[in-house]
């Protein structure tokens, strides 16, 4: 009995022995199938990235050229050597001393070499944040999904034409051995620079408006007079570099800086225009047959509407009136009571009508972002917005550039150009392969006559802009036609200074707006300012000139 017990004992350890060992064998080939077939692919290719390295080539950015082909942005080549590691895969390393040459890469560093001049046009660069890794941008989806650590454009030109001036990665496949060494090359993709930008900027134009608002808050805005900037700047303003250099102390001032020198002031500013606002005005009066070539207005120094008066700032200043003035002779003193009372007979409906053909209360469509548009108010809008009535002092208020009116530098550059070109209304823009964009006013030719008439006085012996007195004589009798404005601010009593001019008077090839913030008198601060601006372009166009 015990015997078969113990037959029967052994028989059963036999067959589960048997049974594990069958399990096993069950377990090991499902893990193999598993290993081989399900997750073979994946191992392979961790097996493979653990021996290949991929080595990102950085492609370079498009430069930005000035107009004559100045470099206004550029690239800097450092070389990197490449070192290798199990661990770590690889790393940059910028000392390159005793390298071989297959060990070397050249990444490209971005280079601002006008720094503060350029910055509000040319912009800068930042990392791509978080939320933009693996994004692709829409406008450029070739270009392929964002990486972490590269660097996009974050305002100016770099933002606006990103995809024009980024280019393609490249990337170089490296095997390594067990240890990390490199064995061979297995492939390289070359990368594929970004397409250089061709501005409408003047190279030394730029250079001399940055020296002259150094010390200055204000803007600078010139163009050609039918859309293409000449130069553009900003102050104060900021070293775009800095933000390359990872300068973080720097970065945090400037946006801590009350200011402000990242803002732009150019595209992004709102001030009242005060008196570089009358031709409008004038214009629209013309226009709308409220007044003509014969027109005459006593000038007394006041206007009284039953308990307020309204001055003529030649009375405040110096106790003195006018007499008796025509449209040209309004323009060139800019006497405020003359557009007090012709502001009343056009109406504010009117006045907003014009300026609004003007494109006052428009964006110029100038290819940076960050533009905003000007206020052009109007009793409807002072009723819904400000929930109170117009009455004839915002009419006296509007006719010379004060009140709600505000307006930015670059509208009122483009509004200047559009009066010294008869009613041609032109899109600003900084790439020179973008077509113009101009539309024609349909305003009679003789207002705009006797307002340029009144204009070109202003520059000369007593008008209002006496910086220019004796321009025509100092340029074989060039003429120009200018503005000038003091527009109240309602902050300490201080004035913004404006100057607004062209030339050459018939067919102007320049267009300066000059704007001081809180500078004072227009013809005293801006006026300056400007002359030396027509002094050195028409001084260098003569010089290449004679040199031909």
């Amino acid at each position: 009995m015990e015997t078969l017990a113990s037959q029967k004992k052994q028989s059963w350890l036999s067959w589960f022995l048997r049974g594990l060992i069958l399990l096993g064998f069950l377990i090991l080939l499902t893990r193999l199938f598993e290993l081989q077939i399900i997750k073979g692919k994946v191992y392979k290719n961790l097996a493979e990235n653990n021996r290949i390295r991929r080595i990102p080539i950085t492609a370079p950015r498009g430069r930005i050229l000035a107009r004559g082909g100045e470099i206004l942005v550029n690239n800097l080549e450092i070389k990197k050597k490449i070192v290798y590691s199990p661990e770590s895969g690889f790393a940059k390393s910028d000392s390159i001393l005793g390298a071989l040459d297959e060990e070397i890469i050249s990444e490209w560093k971005r280079d601002y070499p006008m720094g503060a001049k350029f910055a509000h046009i040319g912009g800068y660069l930042g990392e791509v944040s978080p939320e933009e890794v693996g994004k692709v941008n829409p406008q450029c989806p070739e270009k392929g999904p964002r990486k972490l650590g590269s660097l996009v454009g974050r305002s100016g030109l770099e933002q606006q034409y990103e995809c024009f001036l980024s280019g393609v990665d490249g990337e170089e496949l490296v095997e390594v051995d067990t240890s990390g060494k490199k064995i061979r090359i297995l492939g390289r993709k070359e990368p594929v620079a970004g397409t250089d930008l061709k501005t409408t900027i003047h190279y030394g134009l730029q250079n001399l408006i940055s020296d002259l608002l150094k010390d200055k808050k204000g803007a600078i805005v010139i163009s050609d007079g039918q859309g293409s900037i000449l130069s553009l700047y900003s102050s104060p303003s900021y070293d775009p570099n800095d933000f390359l250099n990872g300068n973080a102390g720097r970065i945090e001032s400037y946006f801590k800086d009350e200011n402000l020198p990242v803002f732009n002031r150019a595209i992004g500013g709102l001030f009242h225009p005060g008196s570089v606002f009358k031709p409008v005005v004038a214009i629209a009066a013309l226009a709308e047959g409220k007044i003509d070539r014969n027109y005459y207005y006593e000038d007394t120094g006041v206007i009284k509407v039953g308990i307020y008066e309204y001055y003529n700032w030649y009375l405040s200043q110096y106790g003195r009136t006018e007499g008796k003035i025509n449209v040209v002779r309004a323009l060139a003193r800019s006497t405020d009571t003359f557009f007090y009372k012709i502001g009343e007979l056009v109406g504010p409906v009117k006045i907003a009508d014009y300026a609004e053909q003007f494109g006052l209360n428009t964006e110029t469509g100038i290819d940076i972002p960050g533009e905003i548009s000007g206020l052009v108010p109007t009793p409807a809008w002072k009723e819904k917005i400000k929930k109170e009535s117009w009455f004839l002092g915002n009419t006296y208020h509007l006719a010379i550039g004060q009140g709600d009116l505000a307006v930015t530098p670059v509208e009122m550059n483009r509004m200047t150009a559009a009066v010294a070109n008869e009613g041609k209304v032109c899109s600003l823009h900084f790439n020179q392969d973008k077509n113009e964009t101009c539309r024609n006013l349909k305003i009679d030719r003789d207002a705009f006559s006797l307002v340029k008439e009144g204009l070109k006085e202003v520059c000369q012996t007593g008008g209002t802009g006496y910086t220019f007195f004796d321009f025509a004589d100092k340029h074989n009798g060039l003429e120009v036609g200018c503005k000038t404005g003091t527009a109240e601010t309602n902050v300490d009593g201080k004035t913004h200074a404006w100057f607004s001019a062209f030339a050459p008077f018939d067919f102007p090839e320049i267009v300066a707006t000059v704007l001081v913030e809180r500078g004072g008198e227009g013809s005293k601060e801006a006026g300056p300012l400007a002359r030396t601006i027509f002094d050195y372009w028409f001084n260098q166009k003569n010089q290449t000139q004679d040199s031909r």
